[in-house]
């Protein structure tokens, strides 16, 4: 073999090795690692939806970490994370600096539809709130409400709805949802304010221990009462629904917008409603009679 053709057979095998290399380690949305940050509110959720995508693709391994939600925003933004899950909606200001930053255009992948409720111990003769109570009180000295931490989407899903800065409502803090609930007793004339995915799972244990020791406040607007159940989350008539979305800064078809597109899908959204929260893409059963 003359040296021309050797150094030709070293180019050809040189480069067929170089494109193996590019494929195997191309993006992938079926194999890989993501970290989802997520606020403790929305923890359960996006677990169950990690859960069910690393069973539909074994070599994806999918962690879900809890930060809170500006905090999470910042780091979407900064390059630190690649996927959040969000419940407040944002400022043109903060669109902007998304499609700045990230270099895609705002699209929020909306998947389900939360609550922000109101609690009071199970002892509590309280049976109900108002938006006026609730306006008062985040106004007062007294700081009726407890909330479960500064820079929590509970906060600023609130303030947002009372057209409100954070910064300018009154209020306690008991850090962490489960933590709220298990010292409320202790505070029998003030109101905790959860996220609903902190206990919403129907036949969780866990669950039913942490919804046996409060009382949910239906909430009163324009003289009607309404509850954070599915009727008041299907019609969005309860005033502090919220819907849950992600943002992504993933360009391509990879890892992040393929756990995106599956919890968008018929098989996401099953989790969502064992989640027993209300699916955001409604799916149509098909019935055939014989």
């Amino acid at each position: 073999m003359n040296n021309s053709l050797k150094i030709a057979l070293i180019i050809f095998i040189t480069i067929l090795s170089g494109c193996s290399k590019k494929k195997e380690s191309s993006p992938s949305y079926n194999k890989g690692n993501l970290t989802i940050l997520t606020d403790e509110s929305f923890q359960s959720v996006t677990e169950a939806l990690a859960d069910g995508y690393m069973i539909n693709y074994p070599e994806t391994k999918l962690k879900v970490v809890t930060k809170k939600e500006d905090l999470g925003f910042l780091d979407l933004l900064n390059g630190k994370a690649r996927i959040v899950v969000m419940s407040k909606e944002l400022s043109p200001d903060e669109i902007k600096e998304y499609e700045k930053q990230v270099e895609l255009k705002f699209l929020p992948a909306k998947f389900a539809a939360d609550a922000v409720i109101f609690v009071v111990p199970n002892t509590s003769s309280k049976e109900s709130i108002s938006i006026e109570e609730i306006q008062k009180g985040l106004e007062s000295d007294e700081k009726e409400f407890i909330f479960d931490g500064t820079n929590s989407s509970n906060l600023n899903f609130v303030a947002q709805k009372l057209h409100k800065q954070p910064k300018d409502l009154k209020f306690s803090v008991i850090p962490g949802s489960k933590n709220l609930i298990e010292e409320l007793n202790k505070y029998p004339n003030k109101i905790g304010v959860i996220g609903l995915n902190t206990f919403s799972r129907p036949y969780d244990e866990a669950s039913i221990e942490l919804r046996n020791k409060v009382k949910i406040l239906p909430v009163k607007s324009k003289g009607k009462l309404y509850a954070a159940d599915y009727s008041g989350l299907r019609e969005m008539n309860y005033p502090f629904t919220r819907i849950l979305y992600f943002l992504a800064n993933e360009g391509n078809f990879n890892i992040a917008n393929g756990f995106i597109r599956f919890s968008c899908t018929q098989l996401g959204q099953m989790i969502v409603q064992k989640e027993g929260l209300q699916p955001y893409n409604i799916y149509k059963r098909e019935v055939q009679m014989r």
